[in-house]
Parts: C-alpha cells; sequence; structure tokens
C-alpha cells in the first residue's frame, strides 16, 4: 500500500444498538487500511440517505464483508492506495460508492466505484450524488430500460432519489410524472423539470392516465411499495416495466396478478448495497460514459437541474439532527455531513 502517512485513528458515528437517531455519537477507531483494489479517502462530505437511517434502526445491516458505520457516499481526497489500484493517485479528488463508513473522516472503498469530481462543482454537490446516482442509473436506465420518448412515474419525487430520478429522466429525454407528499413539494418537482406533478396524498391514478390520454405510463420508478402497487399496475401502459427500490409504505402487498399479466407488466427492482463489486463497476462506467458528461457541462450553470440540490449541511458530530430531518420528510433535495474532526 501506498500511503500520504494518515493518522494511527479516525473519528466516525457510531451506535451500539439499533434505535431512534440519539443513539449515534462520535467514536475514534483505528485507521483503516485499504487492500488489494481500493483506495483510502480522506473524507470532505458525507451523503445521508435512506438507507442509513434504516441501518441504524437495525431493519437494513450492513452486508457481512462492508464496514458497519454509516455512510454510503463521500467526497474527499485519495490518501492511500492498495495494490493494484492504477486510476488514481495520491492527491486525487473523487467523489465515490462507498459499501459502509462514509460517516467518518477517513474511508475505504473499491477505487472502481470512484468516479472524479464534475468539472466546476463543489465537494458539498459531488458527495450528494453517488448514492442517488448509482441508484437510479442501476434501476431506471439498466433495469427498467427508460429511453429517450417515453413516460416515467416517478413517486418521491422531492428526496434524494426522485430528485435525481427525474433530473436524470428529464435529461435523457423522457417525460417525467411526479409525484410528492404536499403541494410545495410538487412545485419542486415541477421546478426540477417534472412535466405534472401530484400530490400522492390524493389519488394519483386518474390524473395520469388524462395526462396519457388513457395510455398509461412506459415506466414506473417506486420508492412506495405498499399499497401502491397495485395503484401502480393501474398507471402503467401496455407492456410497462415496473422498478421498485425502496418500500416506505410497506414491503408487502396484495397484488392483482390478472392486471399484471393483462398488461403484461414486467416488475423488477434491486437493492444497491448487496450488489457485486463488478455489478457496481459497470454502473460506474455507464456514468462515467453517459452522464459525467452533462454534469461537467452543467458546472457552467449554477442553477442547472442537474446540480444537486442541497437543502440542508450539518457538521459530523450533529448527525442526530441530520437524521430526524431525514425522517422528518420536510427535506427537499439531499442533506449532507461536513466532516471536521471534534472532540470525542
Amino acid at each position: 500500500m501506498t500511503n500520504a502517512s494518515p493518522p494511527l485513528d479516525y473519528q466516525h458515528i457510531d451506535f451500539l444498538q439499533p434505535g431512534s437517531a440519539d443513539v449515534m455519537f462520535l467514536n475514534c477507531s483505528p485507521m483503516v487500511k485499504p487492500a488489494k483494489g481500493q483506495i483510502l479517502i480522506k473524507v470532505a462530505v458525507a451523503g445521508v440517505n435512506g438507507p442509513d437511517v434504516a441501518q441504524r434502526k437495525g431493519v437494513y445491516p450492513a452486508p457481512k464483508d462492508a464496514s458497519p458505520i454509516l455512510g454510503l457516499e463521500v467526497a474527499g481526497e485519495v490518501c492511500g492506495l492498495g495494490d493494484e489500484v492504477t486510476q488514481w493517485q495520491l492527491g486525487d479528488k473523487v467523489t465515490a460508492l462507498v459499501p459502509g463508513g462514509g460517516y467518518g473522516e477517513f474511508v475505504v472503498t473499491y477505487a472502481e466505484h470512484c468516479l472524479p469530481i464534475p468539472q466546476g462543482w463543489t465537494l458539498e454537490e459531488a458527495a450528494a450524488i453517488p448514492e442517488t446516482f448509482f441508484t437510479v442509473w442501476g434501476n431506471l436506465f439498466m433495469r427498467a430500460g427508460l429511453t429517450a420518448g417515453e413516460t416515467v412515474l416517478i413517486h418521491g419525487g422531492s428526496g434524494g432519489i426522485g430528485s435525481a430520478a427525474i433530473v436524470l429522466a428529464k435529461a435523457f429525454g423522457a417525460r417525467v410524472i411526479a409525484t410528492s407528499g404536499s403541494d410545495e413539494k410538487c412545485e419542486y418537482c415541477l421546478g426540477l423539470g417534472a412535466d405534472l406533478a401530484l400530490n400522492y396524498q390524493q389519488d394519483f391514478v386518474v390524473p395520469v392516465m388524462e395526462h396519457t390520454q388513457g395510455q398509461g405510463v412506459d415506466v414506473v420508478f417506486d420508492i412506495a411499495g405498499g399499497d401502491f402497487i397495485n395503484q401502480n399496475l393501474k398507471a402503467l401502459a401496455i407492456d410497462g416495466r415496473m422498478v421498485s427500490v425502496a418500500m416506505q409504505r410497506g414491503p408487502k402487498a396484495q397484488v392483482d396478478i390478472f392486471r399484471l399479466m393483462a398488461k403484461r407488466i414486467t416488475w423488477t427492482g434491486s437493492t444497491l448495497r448487496p450488489q457485486s463489486i463488478e455489478a457496481k463497476s459497470s454502473i460506474a462506467c455507464e456514468l462515467l460514459e453517459k452522464v459525467w458528461p452533462l454534469l461537467n457541462k452543467a458546472a457552467d450553470d449554477r442553477t442547472h437541474r442537474l446540480v444537486p440540490n442541497i437543502f440542508a449541511r450539518f457538521p459530523l458530530s450533529e448527525c442526530v439532527s441530520a437524521h430526524l430531518l431525514m425522517e422528518s420528510g420536510a427535506h427537499r433535495g439531499k442533506i449532507v455531513l461536513s466532516i471536521e474532526r471534534s472532540n470525542v
């Protein structure tokens, strides 16, 4: 391993037992070291995501080979190289999908899961994209096969995942219908480029069918699950596709199997974290090839929709407040943690 002499230990967020946000606290552990094919990143900013909250609650445990420390996306500086890493050099600035450990001063991840900071972007903006963009690209484009000219229904459009889904779908020529939980959040979705935004507190199927002249949507990007599944089937077109990426309204549903069969609907889905190193590397390669050129161009216009909206930022020591905000659902866009050394 080549390294830039990192300290012997580092600070990170920890919790002893699953529970509410206040179980988290700052702790100190021996410095992590990159293995073959990995790099060590000095973290500047970490993104806060729904899976972090689920893990802290004890309902989304880390894979056996992953760090149990919270945090799945970061931006920072490469400060250590494992064996056989050739694509990065010490001092490179990267944004990265990490298998865990993002809520800390240093984190280890696979070199192939890192991407360069888009030209002109801040580290804060860059830290807000890996978990969401990997999730959206891997599901909406690679699994569901969304293409230009198609119509997609995106639930939870004002959150981090939903926001990324809207802007990426529009950037690649799709028509977007988004749902969210308030009229204010619907306005936010329209500001991101959605062609129609609906408050899901009311029925969304009828306005979706009206908007599509009775045809239905080609793709549903679903974070809801539960009672929304059959509603999604009603809103889908013949030969439509539905991709499930979360279960905010519950993990179970009584599915209208006949409707699924009659419409020849394809239903798929995935979770990102348990996927293989190779699968995540494939997503990273497609992002670099197809999305990063757009992100580099977006830097010329700081109001560009592809630049993530940072709704709130907290120091690492205030991660409890960050999680409470995430759980409240009051945010529109991303929540991030700035990493500054604090007294334990």
